[in-house]
Order: C-alpha cells, then sequence, then structure tokens
C-alpha cells in the first residue's frame, strides 16, 4: 500500500455524534491493520479521553499511536511509553487564569482522570467531561490547585469572549505558548510549536516513512496543519470549510462510518 500511515482525528470524526466508534467502522480499521498499515489517533483530547478508544481498536496489538494533547504527547500503544512530550510551565497557569477570569470564561486542564475546573455547572466545562467520557473536579482556583507542568490548558466559553482570550494571551505568551481554537468554543494553550502536523512529523520519523506516506482524516480546525502535512489530506463532510479546502477526498460525515467509507475506497480499494 502507498499508505502507512493513518492519522485519524477523534471528535467529528472518527466517533459518531454518540462519541462512539461503531463496530463496522471498528472492522474496518482492522482490516487495514491487518494489511500492516500503522493508526494514530490524532487528537486535542487528553490521554485519558483516548485510551479507551485505543483499547477498543486494539491499537495495542496492531502497533498503533496515541497523538494527545494536540501533538503535545505521543504514546506507543503496545509498550504505553511516551515517545515524545511537552508541557506548559505552572508559572504561567496564573496569568492564563485570570485572563480567562477577566472575560468571564473558564479555564480547565486535567488531572489524574478528570477534568479540573472551576465550575462544574459550565455548559462548555460539561462538554469537554462529556467528549472524555469522565467527571469534572471542581476547585475554587485553578491556578493555585495545579502547581506542577501539564501538556495543556483549554478556555471553554463563547466565541466572541474567547476571541478577547487569545489576544490578551497572544500578547502575554508570544513565542512561548500557542493559543489557537480546536472549536469556536474551545481555546487551545499549549507550549510553542505544538500541532498534530509537528508530531505527526516526530512520529513518521521514529518509524522510518515519509509524510508520503501518511494519510489524516479530520474535521476540526486544529486539524488544518496535520491534513496540510499528510500525503493523502481527507475531510469529513461534517468538517469546517476551511478543512475541506485543504482536502484531496471528502468522505461522508461521521455519522455515516465517513472514515471506513474512506479506508474502504483509497485503502482497501473496495467500491
Amino acid at each position: 500500500m502507498k499508505y502507512k500511515l493513518l492519522a485519524l482525528d477523534l471528535d467529528g470524526t472518527l466517533t459518531n455524534s454518540e462519541k462512539k466508534v461503531t463496530e463496522y467502522t471498528k472492522n474496518v480499521l482492522e482490516e487495514v491493520m491487518r494489511c500492516g498499515v500503522k493508526i494514530v489517533l490524532a487528537s486535542g483530547r487528553p490521554l485519558l479521553g483516548i485510551s479507551a478508544i485505543a483499547d477498543y481498536l486494539e491499537l495495542d496489538r496492531f502497533g498503533g499511536y496515541i497523538l494527545a494533547y494536540n501533538g503535545g504527547q505521543i504514546v506507543e500503544c503496545a509498550t504505553k511509553q511516551v515517545l515524545f512530550e511537552k508541557l506548559v510551565s505552572s508559572k504561567y497557569a496564573k496569568k492564563i487564569c485570570e485572563v480567562a477570569r477577566a472575560s468571564k470564561v473558564q479555564p480547565l486542564t486535567y488531572y489524574g482522570k478528570q477534568v479540573i475546573a472551576e465550575s462544574d455547572t459550565d455548559a462548555f466545562v460539561q462538554k469537554e467531561a462529556y467528549n472524555n467520557s469522565t467527571t469534572i473536579r471542581v476547585v475554587e482556583k485553578l491556578d493555585e490547585f495545579v502547581t506542577w507542568d501539564v501538556p495543556k490548558y483549554m478556555v471553554v466559553g463563547e466565541h466572541k469572549s474567547l476571541l478577547e482570550v487569545q489576544k490578551a494571551l497572544n500578547v502575554l505568551f508570544s513565542g512561548v505558548l500557542s493559543i489557537f481554537f480546536s472549536e469556536p468554543y474551545f481555546l487551545e494553550v499549549v507550549p510553542c510549536g505544538i500541532e498534530k502536523a509537528t508530531a505527526l512529523a516526530l512520529l513518521t520519523e521514529h518509524i522510518g516513512l515519509t509524510r508520503e506516506s501518511v494519510m489524516a482524516i479530520g474535521d476540526g480546525l486544529n486539524d488544518l496543519p496535520m491534513l496540510r502535512y499528510a500525503g493523502m489530506p481527507i475531510a469529513m463532510a461534517n468538517a469546517y470549510a476551511e478543512v475541506k479546502a485543504e482536502a484531496r477526498y471528502i468522505t461522508l460525515s461521521n455519522d455515516e462510518d465517513g472514515v471506513a467509507k474512506a479506508v474502504e475506497a483509497l485503502l482497501l480499494q473496495k467500491k
């Protein structure tokens, strides 16, 4: 096969509206893995929100990888070894949280198997917990509770308010942190240079492949760098217009097994 590495976004791509991978898609992915294609689950989710899907797809058995936190961490499924990690220093937490509070939006990060935030009633914090099939741990002040370095922070809320936050954080942390949207209501705060494409390039080199051998499928704004990197960029039918503009192939939606259909057409060459 021309394509040896298949990078898959999760939300809006591999998972359907119920945040599930269908049995049909699982079977198609197993078939392509048996043909020697390595699968990478490339998501903005924390590791805690990806591991169950990796287990369901048996990526440990087939030699797959997890690319978590928008590329802030790469994990080899078979060995659980962390191949790469870059963290946001705890010394930045105070300013991140102050800027979020000033715009009346919510900062959050992760602790153990939970989302940690200053509210468990905020709809966008609840959405992030739902996306990762986990619960929320409420703390009075996030920056005082989190005294360790973390892979990423998120600031969640209405898009208009988050634009103000993004502008302020870019001024404060220019050249230090990358601040970008994965969804209009999710503002990602990660170490400078961290994105799916950067991590995917590191992984591709690590396993001795080239970008021309990479197929990537996504729908969100944070998938754009990954699609631009891949030899075969594929967008979901439900993708943002900007994402579709970067694609060489547009498949069906995430509620129509779009990933499986693209894999069947382009990798397994089934009609």
